[in-house]
């Protein structure tokens, strides 16, 4: 996650890393999507951009990535 995107209005790091304690939250100064972070947020999910019109709604969809990548390394 970039950490001046709009998403930081929550915990995410806290949150991901508590609900998921094998999946590793990554801060970074600058995702190189130059203006996506202040129109959107979002975070890139094992190279996938995956974003809402909320934060609330994107810390949902980051959620269901993560169950379809965890769902896909458990087969």
């Amino acid at each position: 996650m970039c950490d001046s995107n709009l998403i930081n209005e929550l915990d995410v790091e806290s949150i991901i890393e508590s609900e998921y304690p094998d999946v590793a939250v990554l801060m970074n100064e600058c995702l190189s999507f130059c203006g996506l972070c202040a129109l959107k947020p979002y975070a890139m999910v094992n190279g996938t951009r995956v974003f809402g019109k909320t934060p609330e709604e994107a810390l949902d969809k980051i959620r269901q990535k993560i169950e379809e990548e965890l769902a896909f390394y458990a087969e």
